[in-house]
């Protein structure tokens, strides 16, 4: 059962290792490096019966918003509260790019440190990962010149050593209400935007070794 607001009441499902909790009708495989590859079944979406992100965001947290990834920020406003600091069980919110025109949401697992934090979503594909597919401990690292979580990098594929493109994050939906009404962060709201950035993939050290900000994005000096 899931209330107005908090977390999804896990009754109905099962957990695996390290507190990994299976949502039912899913597929479970151990991916490389012991990573858990959900690979999920009985959903629409066109993905060969997987799930969409927003289907599985909203299954994973209980919040209701409707609309593609990229609505959720702006859907949110006057039901969820929102930041720009994530926290376990916040939903991240991308908006449309050129090369994700839809935008994409995500849910915090864990929050490693100040610019790294671990998500689970579905339908972002990747070297050996199909679409439509729940990934669980995926790495995502902060490479804002602001260090406001406004852009991002996200682990590619099975290894968590490498990270793709940077995509612009709006900021994170927090599973509890909006005491503000909608109006604290309304002149905040991040617009989309396509990064132009060089490259697809960057290794962890690089990430963590000297950034260079640029137009107001930091492009990690490769």
């Amino acid at each position: 059962m899931r209330g107005a607001f908090g977390y999804q009441s896990f009754s109905h499902v099962s957990f695996g290792r390290v507190g990994t909790y299976r949502p039912p009708g899913r597929l479970y495989s151990m991916g490389r490096g012991g990573r858990r590859v959900v690979a999920s079944r009985g959903y629409g979406g066109g993905y060969g019966g997987g799930i969409s992100c927003v289907p599985y965001a909203r299954e994973a947290t209980g919040m209701a918003i409707s609309g593609n990834g990229r609505d959720w920020w702006h859907n949110a406003s006057g039901l969820y509260d929102r930041s720009h600091r994530p926290e376990p069980g916040s939903v991240m919110a991308m908006p449309g790019t050129g090369a994700m025109r839809m935008g994409h949401v995500a849910v915090v697992e864990r929050v490693i440190g100040a610019r790294e934090i671990e998500i689970h979503h579905a339908n972002w594909g990747g070297p050996g990962i199909a679409r439509g597919t729940v990934m669980r401990g995926v790495n995502v690292v902060d490479v804002s010149a602001a260090n406001d979580w406004s852009a991002v990098r996200i682990q590619t594929g099975h290894s968590d050593t490498t990270f793709g493109r940077v995509y612009p994050v709006y900021g994170f939906i927090h599973n509890r209400p909006d005491r503000t009404g909608g109006t604290m962060l309304a002149g905040s709201g991040r617009r989309p935007v396509d990064i132009a950035e060089g490259g697809t993939s960057v290794s962890l050290g690089d990430l963590r070794a000297t950034e260079v900000a640029q137009g107001g994005w930091t492009v990690v000096r490769r």
